[in-house]
């Protein structure tokens, strides 16, 4: 049987659009967009409002605080990469504003997850300069 060669985990690659969210979250903030226009959330970062396409987006400083909408518990890695992080918890985390969004949840034992735990932003900070945006019960 042959190794596997040693490669490292994928990374995000922020681009100019997202780069205010990935700054932000290494000074352990989190930033969303908000539409001017329509004055909907907007998340993931892009360039236009997805409900009414407007482009009049800033960035607006949220508290990250919310609660566990979903999850699921894995125990096979997508790519061998992340098989040191076996079983990960994936969940949708909805925000207080609303917003829902998909991360992993860190610090937590399996037989407290339920529905609604409240939770709090986790600050991964990568080698690389890039921090991923993590969640841990509040």
């Amino acid at each position: 049987m042959s190794e596997r060669p040693v490669l490292p985990k994928p990374r995000p690659q922020p681009t100019p659009i997202t780069r205010p969210f990935w700054d932000a979250l290494r000074e352990e903030r989190v930033i969303l967009q908000r539409c001017g226009a329509c004055d909907s959330w907007v998340y993931y970062p892009r360039a236009r409002c997805p409900r009414c396409l407007s482009g009049d987006l800033t960035w607006t400083e949220v508290s990250g605080r919310g609660h566990l909408f979903s999850y699921t518990i894995t125990h096979q890695p997508t790519t061998y990469q992340f098989a040191d992080e076996m079983p990960q918890v994936i969940a949708i985390v909805e925000l207080d504003e609303g917003v829902r969004l998909t991360t992993t949840l860190v610090g937590v034992l399996h037989d407290e997850l339920r529905i609604g735990l409240q939770l709090v932003p986790a600050f991964d900070h990568g080698d690389d300069g890039l921090t991923l945006l993590r969640y841990t019960p509040a």
